[in-house]
């Protein structure tokens, strides 16, 4: 079928929210880059790394790295509902996001008091890989609060009724937010195993 040559040809757009969506992963993007470049300077200062006497790796990492995984497939699972109209099945998978998030950062917690168990002795060069573990996995876990507060509105939403298949903006910025969450994780984990 041929165009029809009458007719302009109007390029696709984004639209204004998904624009500024982008943005906002882009300036988030760099407060991780940020951290991470800080990460490879601390590492690059220190003879050995990890330096001696520091805790090992939490194995729960391996567990909070499937929630997340988890979390991209739920989100996926809530954009395909509601583009499929399918209100409860949209709930559903909104509220699986919410707990897969809560146990993720529950499941950090238990990681950080591990790591804390360690007692370091004073002026121990550990120190240096302890805080850089801290600094990389509580960023992360402060977006992950943020990106829970944003999806119990977006839940609230749902259930009120205010989503169909020609209206969800809210659950579209909040699976992109919750990928990106998922996308940084894999990375910064990947980093932690690089020892």
């Amino acid at each position: 079928m041929q165009p029809d040559a009458s007719k302009p040809h109007v390029p696709a757009t984004i639209g204004a929210g998904t624009l500024g969506m982008i943005l906002f992963l882009g300036a988030l993007s760099m407060i991780f880059a940020s951290t991470i470049l800080g990460y490879f300077y601390i590492r690059s200062l220190q003879p050995s790394w990890p330096p001696p006497n520091s805790p090992p790796l939490p194995k729960g990492l391996w567990l909070s790295t499937g929630i997340l995984v988890l979390v991209s497939v739920t989100v996926q699972w809530a954009l395909r509902s509601v583009r499929w109209d399918r209100p409860r099945s949209l709930r559903v998978a909104l509220v699986a996001t919410g707990v897969l998030g809560t146990a993720f950062l529950v499941n950090q917690a238990l990681n950080w008091k591990s790591v804390m168990a360690v007692m370091l002795p004073p002026g121990s060069k550990a120190l240096a890989y302890t805080s850089s573990y801290y600094i990389l996995t509580g960023t992360h876990a402060l977006h992950v609060l943020g990106g829970l507060v944003v999806l119990a509105v977006v839940t609230y939403k749902a259930f009120r009724g205010d989503y169909s298949s020609v209206y969800y903006p809210g659950v579209r910025y909040s699976v992109m937010y919750w990928h990106f969450l998922d996308v940084v994780w894999l990375i910064l984990f990947a980093m932690l195993l690089l020892q």
